[in-house]
């Protein structure tokens, strides 16, 4: 593991960011106060929003935390350059956003609620929340949906903070290294929540790469550290991804079911409820594809999903609220990895300690050819 990275965990275990109320600074200070690493998600905040959430981490521990950020996002779903430097003629998207949003009529009448404003920026407050974060460094930044422009991350060096940005797949890694990030965020197809590839390529749905593999791999093209992301829910799994060539395992899913968690009661439970059997990756609650646990409204419109964020994100957002209301899980975006079932509802503290535990047994086992 390099210095700059051991300095900041004590443990190997990084808190991974989850946007949408479930990285509360509570649960990032529970993680970070363990010797992991804790996580804000500004996703979806306001600047200022931001900022507060880190003035209440910094009031509840002195340790290393980490906030994350969402890349703004291009004009249209795999916009990008030609060869010759004009940019792509934009798909005719915004009709199929149309269309989705009449199917979903029946939604906004059943919660008793109107569809959201599918034209509500595409942004996320990226460039004022960039600039909270070098007036008032933090320890650690993370990017999510792109990678960020070299000046920024060279910024964000001056200021003392360890940058670190997400892969789905060794291109993106190479391009990670390149731009100059202290590390990358390299995730599998297991993982819960929204697949962070570079470009949102609709003919890529469903071709993500297991973990393991795709560690392997980015280990082999790049040298910067490497933070594996995707289905980690036991030490076991830390021991085995520390083996394949990364510095820390982040987990997700295994922390949105601890007491600190900000997720909604009826989420934390559909984790090990045997109705929920499944995840799948789909675009029905947000136009970018994303794992959850398949429920009533993923199945009847996921496939008619268009690839718009965050366009579809805006346009159902009063129906997940509607559905969090009611307590509906089967309107609600049940954000999780394939290994939920292994879900603990544990003080995250207490999880921390006993993630450390199972990889310190797994070590021993492994050391000793599994005599222990």
């Amino acid at each position: 593991m390099s210095s700059a990275l051991t300095d900041l965990l004590a443990r190997p275990i990084v808190q991974a960011p989850m946007a949408g109320g479930v990285s509360v600074p509570r649960l990032a200070a529970a993680v970070s106060e363990a010797g992991g690493l804790g996580f804000l998600a500004a996703g979806y905040k306001t600047a200022d929003g931001m900022y507060q959430e880190i003035k209440q981490l910094r009031s509840l521990t002195p340790r290393p935390f980490g906030v994350n950020l969402f890349l703004p996002q291009p004009e249209y779903p795999g916009a990008g350059t030609g060869p010759s430097g004009a940019a792509d003629a934009a798909p005719p998207y915004t009709a199929a956003v149309d269309v989705y949003a009449h199917q979903l009529a029946g939604e906004a009448v059943w919660y008793e609620t109107e569809l959201g404003d599918a034209d509500s920026g595409r942004d996320d407050g990226y460039e004022p929340k960039l600039s909270v974060l070098l007036d008032n460094p933090v320890p650690v930044v993370s990017f999510h949906f792109g990678v960020p422009a070299p000046d920024v991350l060279a910024s964000l060096r001056r200021a003392g903070t360890f940058t670190l940005v997400t892969a789905t797949t060794v291109d993106e890694a190479v391009a990670v290294e390149q731009a100059g990030a202290d590390a990358v965020i390299v995730q599998g197809v297991e993982a819960g929540g929204h697949q962070g590839t570079h470009r949102d390529l609709p003919e890529r749905d469903g071709a993500g790469i297991g973990l393991l593999s795709l560690l392997a791999q980015v280990r082999e093209a790049v040298s910067v550290p490497l933070v594996a992301a995707g289905g980690v829910m036991r030490g076991s799994q830390i021991a085995a991804v520390l083996a394949a060539g990364a510095s820390a395992a982040q987990l997700g899913t295994a922390f949105l079911a601890t007491d600190e968690s900000g997720a909604h009661a009826v989420h934390k439970e559909a984790l090990t409820n045997p109705l929920f059997v499944r995840t799948e990756l789909t675009r029905a609650f947000s136009g970018r594809p994303a794992r959850g646990l398949v429920n009533r409204f993923m199945r009847e419109h996921g496939p008619y999903a268009p690839a718009a964020y965050p366009e579809v994100h805006h346009l159902t957002s009063p129906l997940r609220k509607a559905a969090a209301r009611a307590g509906d899980a089967q309107g609600m975006a049940l954000w999780a990895g394939q290994g939920h079932r292994m879900a603990r509802a544990l003080p995250a503290g207490q999880l921390v300690e006993v993630l450390a535990a199972e990889l310190d047994a797994a070590w021993t086992a492994l050391s000793t050819g599994g005599r222990g």
